[in-house]
């Protein structure tokens, strides 16, 4: 004779056979995940939202004015290397060692004495699990750290954002330092020819008497044609030639004893010309070669923000896990899953057990 079969119709008379090892089974479980439910402590999550910013904008030489306007602003990143660079950092684990020291999660997390391997192992995996960086759809950081402590959440959260801003301006800092140091040795150097031209400029005012070339023009040539006229009036009535005369060379000739005398004046006319553009070119390159550098150390020393924080991370008010009543819940019907399958096959089992051998 074939053995009987068996099929899921009969399933209600079986659980009802095994009703109360199922219930007690169910009962049972129900009370464990509730005791466990209400064990397991609340876990809070805090999230901080930042967009990181291109290092190369925040560097000296391209916050200079050109123009009068802007050369390059500090612009708000979203370039995939920019979120990269800030995931990674946030990622690594000199950062996480670092933030694990400051809020010393060795003794938050009871991992004993840091220097054993296992407790530095344990506490670096509790707080990269806590831990969470991702890139969301809007071109920004979302950044979010679980805790038991709500309060610590929100400030580890906060501290990993200045962590990862503080290492992203160290990648450009040396960078910066020589940009800054190349301005300084530029206005030096401008400073010096500046100074130099200028005393060549009052050396040559001296040597040819020129102190003002366009006032000084109009009043030798005004002196000559006054005293040419008195000359030749002079010689008409027989008035002091003489000392006209005198006077005319002193005015005319560079040996005539006169500081400002025309033949000087021509002379030095070329070489003043020269020295007063010189002078003047190197004013204005040394005007602006003294902002440029300005500028650099105001940026140097100001540490430009390499994050733009849209949002940053508070307490939570509301726990993220565990969600008790779904730990229950799911318990109790895992329980009786279970149950069910276990009794049905052992029905089955029993049903297809071969009949024992009858005596002769």
């Amino acid at each position: 004779m074939s053995a009987p079969s068996f099929s899921l119709v009969g399933l209600g008379p079986i659980i009802n056979r095994w009703k109360n090892l199922v219930a007690g089974a169910v009962v049972l479980a129900a009370v464990v995940s509730i005791v466990v439910a209400l064990l397991m402590p609340n876990i809070y999550r805090s999230t901080a939202i930042f967009i990181p910013t291109n290092p190369q904008t925040a560097d000296p030489d391209r916050l200079l004015e050109e123009n009068g306007q802007s050369r390059n602003k500090l612009e708000l990143g979203g370039r995939a290397e920019d979120l990269d660079r800030a995931i990674t950092i946030g990622e690594s684990q000199p950062v996480a060692e670092l933030l694990i020291k400051r809020f010393g999660l060795y003794k938050h997390y009871k991992a004993g004495a840091p220097g054993d391997d296992v407790a530095d192992n344990y506490v670096l995996k509790e707080f990269t699990d806590n831990l969470s960086i991702v890139h969301n759809e809007r071109d920004a950081i979302e950044l979010t750290f679980m805790d038991e402590d709500k309060n610590l959440a929100a400030k580890v959260a906060n501290a990993l954002v200045q962590v990862i801003d503080s290492v992203n301006q160290q990648l450009t800092l040396e960078n910066r330092q020589k940009v800054r140091d190349l301005y300084r040795t530029r206005y030096e150097y401008l400073s010096n020819s500046f100074e130099r031209s200028r005393q060549e400029l009052v050396g040559a005012r001296k040597h040819y008497g020129i102190f003002g070339l366009e006032m000084q023009g109009r009043y030798m040539v005004k002196q000559l044609i006054e005293t040419e006229a008195a000359l030749r009036k002079a010689e008409a009535s027989g008035g002091d030639v003489a000392g006209l005369r005198k006077a005319l060379r002193g005015l005319t000739k560079a040996d005539g004893g006169n500081l400002i005398n025309l033949e000087r004046y021509v002379q030095g006319t070329d070489s003043l010309s020269m020295f007063t553009t010189r002078v003047a070119d190197l004013q204005g390159r040394l005007i602006s070669a003294r902002s440029a550098f300005e500028t650099a150390e105001l940026s140097l020393k100001g540490h430009l923000s390499s994050v733009y924080v849209v949002q940053k991370a508070y307490p939570a008010t509301k726990k993220i896990k565990p969600v008790r009543w779904l730990i229950v819940v799911g318990s109790v019907v895992l329980t009786f899953v279970l149950s069910v399958i276990f009794i049905a096959l052992l029905e089955l089992y029993r049903r297809n057990r071969p009949s024992a051998a009858r005596p002769a």
